[in-house]
């Protein structure tokens, strides 16, 4: 029996400024802890005693979160390391490596550990970097977070049998043996939800979260409350520059690279409903689906999707949801989508050359008339959000530039274009540590608006070259009068005067500065 409050406190981190400069005093999103939410639920229904301490959303110092853990006493402190963008999981280790210092120098004797994409991709790494970890998990974390808290108390000392972990043996980090994910037969009972509860108390906690600014419509007052949900887990496609399936990992390897692209699992259309009637009841309308292909299998998206479209409150909904853009081709199913409160589509265009998609593993992009299907979308009163990536294997400024054109010829109301980045747990990283390329030597390095980053590179493109580029797209695309003048006739003018606003903020480059 534990003599401690709390089993267990999940703490999501933040370093915002680091990640996003200037753009997060009123622009980046402000995402709700969505794994930790997860997780929190998890163990609550698996008997053990969880917290949650948000820094970002609550605006609290390191020294505040030491307070909060010093009164809880708990078992277990874990941070829960991912965030809004694919990248995230690397960018938010600077915030938790700066709170976990803290919090070891507040209590020698505290046992910390990381969930996170990060620390999947290198957990040896990290232990051998990082004195104030104690060990880390190698997939998900849902059993192998049970397997830890079954042992309370815990001895730190003696963790070889817990599967799913990394951890020091007598000073020296090793991998215990594998632990299984979460099957698809067991995703409602096993994540059964979200502790909206364990968020910080006021009239609405999801008051202090805030959506992207187009996600919004371009409206501030839209941005709140916010919300963020999965229906799966996973992704069926192999993109060189994505990590996303270093979550279910299940190897023992020192370097984990993103695998198991056939392991796709969800949970059941009722269930996922029930999680929207939740958040609906608690007022919000704004809503994020996670999953990194919503839009994929019709046999999972299309009951939930018709059963949306049902509820009264369908037609006051703002989602948005990512698809490949191979798979929004049917109007016919686009309408039920639009039904259903999806207001926006989330795509990965990212280059205007079939041969710089397919080196990237994009596949049948070679055989979709990208102009056609974002017409059919925008016919079917779906707004899309289109994401570009420059400075891929193979990119010159010439492919750059038709990447743009492309972009200015689509004229969709939401737009990013990314600096190629080699994120830990991806095929680019494991491509640019064989041939040793320069790597970000921080974690704030890995984001893609930091004044740090060191994208991927290739050819004869710099780094400084990519980031130039990319900065100077992101003003031309938003000051482009076509672009202008959609947000006009589909949001009025205050829509326009916010692009504005938020065109005139330039972002710092450690690399541009460095050329000057």
């Amino acid at each position: 029996m534990s003599k401690h409050k709390v089993d267990v406190v999940f703490i999501s981190p933040s370093n915002a400024e680091g990640t996003y400069q200037k753009l997060s005093e009123t622009y980046s999103a402000i995402e709700p802890p969505t794994w930790a939410l997860l997780l929190a639920q998890s163990v609550r229904a698996a008997g053990f005693s969880p917290k949650i301490i948000d820094t970002l959303a609550e605006k609290i110092s390191d020294e505040q979160v030491c307070s909060r853990i010093a009164e809880w006493n708990p078992e277990l402190v874990c941070f829960v390391v991912y965030g809004q963008n694919v990248n995230s999981g690397t960018t938010n280790m600077s915030g938790t490596i700066r709170t976990a210092t803290a919090l070891k120098r507040s209590d020698p004797n505290l046992l910390i550990s990381i969930i996170g994409s990060y620390v999947q991709a290198v957990p040896l790494k990290v232990l051998n970097e990082e004195t104030s970890i104690d060990f880390v998990f190698t997939n998900e974390g849902v059993y192998a977070l049970r397997n830890i808290l079954s042992k309370i108390p815990i001895d730190r000392n003696d963790l070889g049998s817990v599967k799913g972990i990394a951890w020091r043996k007598e000073g020296t980090p090793i991998m215990n043996a594998a632990e299984s994910i979460v099957p698809s037969a067991r995703m409602d009972v096993d994540l059964p939800g979200y502790a909206w509860d364990l968020l910080p108390y006021e009239e609405n906690p999801l008051d202090l979260y805030r959506s992207p600014l187009w996600h919004a419509e371009y409206d501030d007052a839209r941005r709140s409350p916010y919300a963020a949900i999965q229906t799966s887990l996973g992704c069926n496609f192999g993109c060189s520059f994505c990590m996303i399936n270093t979550i279910n990992r299940n190897d023992e390897k020192e370097i984990g690279i993103s695998s198991d692209y056939s392991g796709m699992r969800f949970w059941s259309p009722g269930f996922i409903l029930n999680q929207i009637d939740i958040l609906t009841n608690l007022g919000v309308r704004t809503i994020r689906i996670v999953d990194e292909m919503f839009l994929l299998y019709r046999k999972h998206y299309l009951p939930l999707c018709e059963m949306l479209a049902q509820r009264k409150y369908a037609s006051e909904l703002r989602m948005w949801a990512y698809s490949r853009i191979d798979t929004v081709t049917n109007p016919e199913f686009l309408a039920i989508v639009r039904r259903a409160g999806i207001r926006w589509l989330a795509l990965g265009i990212e280059s205007a050359s079939k041969q710089i998609r397919l080196e990237v593993s994009k596949g049948k992009f070679e055989d979709v008339d990208i102009k056609k299907v974002i017409q059919q979308i925008h016919n079917s009163g779906i707004e899309v959000m289109a994401n570009y990536i420059v400075g891929l294997p193979g990119d010159t400024p010439a492919t750059m530039s038709e990447t743009l054109d492309l972009s200015l010829e689509l004229c969709t109301s939401g737009w990013n274009m990314y600096p190629a980045m080699a994120l830990p747990g991806s095929q680019l990283y494991k491509k640019a540590l064989d041939e040793g390329r320069e790597l970000p030597t921080s974690y704030e390095g890995f984001s893609f608006h930091s004044y740090e980053t060191v994208p991927f590179t290739s050819g004869s493109l710099s780094g400084a070259d990519v980031l130039k580029f990319r900065d100077k797209a992101f003003e031309t695309y938003h000051s482009s009068p076509q672009f202008l003048r959609r947000i006009q006739e589909k949001y009025g003018s205050h829509a326009v005067k916010t692009i504005n606003q938020m065109t005139k903020v330039k972002l710092r480059r450690k690399l541009i500065d460095h050329t000057k």
